[in-house]
């Protein structure tokens, strides 16, 4: 069994360990040096009270399986209604066994109860997997930016994905701490 529930600074360790191989190994990530477990821990810990970190885990042990969040998708007061997210995997977990799908979809759900209004997905070309299971949530492609980063000696597109949460009001409705909803949906 899978248990979704939000990061804890006591995940980052496994967290940091899962994001590594992404880093060094891949462009999915455009960071080009790992962060340790402590730069980890301080990325979950000050993101305002608001944007979500999840993790899922074995129901058994607690070990992280994989985990998913959500930032501020700009700095610019206006933008506060969006969030980006993102999504990374354990290397020991088989894809396409909708394990992802689970997860990304209770920060979806989160997302949604909080009164943001729009998500955005910003993934490193090619990236036919991320781009399936984006695309299986309700993302639809927004927009490709050309040769964004040159990582492992190569120039790498990015794409933009975008999916609505909630309706955009006018006013809008300010977005609610993640404390005060907590994980939403499967756990």
């Amino acid at each position: 069994m899978i248990k979704i529930r939000a990061a804890e600074p006591r995940d980052a360790a496994q967290i940091a360990a899962i994001y590594m191989p992404y880093v060094t190994t891949t462009a999915i990530s455009f960071e080009t040096s790992p962060p340790t477990p402590e730069e980890m821990e301080h990325r979950m810990t000050h993101c305002g009270g608001y944007y979500p970190w999840l993790v899922a885990t074995t129901e058994d042990d607690d070990a992280i399986m994989g985990y998913a969040y959500a930032g501020k998708f700009r700095e610019r007061p206006a933008y506060r209604y969006t969030v980006e997210t993102s999504i990374y995997l354990g290397g020991n977990v088989q894809r396409g066994q909708g394990f992802g799908r689970l997860l990304y979809s209770a920060l979806i759900e989160t997302l949604t109860a909080q009164d943001f209004t729009q998500a955005i997905a910003v993934l490193s070309l090619p990236n036919e997997y991320s781009i399936g299971l984006h695309e299986s949530l309700g993302f639809r492609r927004a927009g490709v930016c050309r040769e964004m980063g040159f990582k492992n000696g190569q120039w790498y597109d990015i794409g933009m994905w975008q999916r609505e949460l909630n309706e955009a009001s006018n006013p809008p409705l300010d977005p609610k701490p993640f404390k005060d909803v907590g994980v939403v949906g499967p756990s």
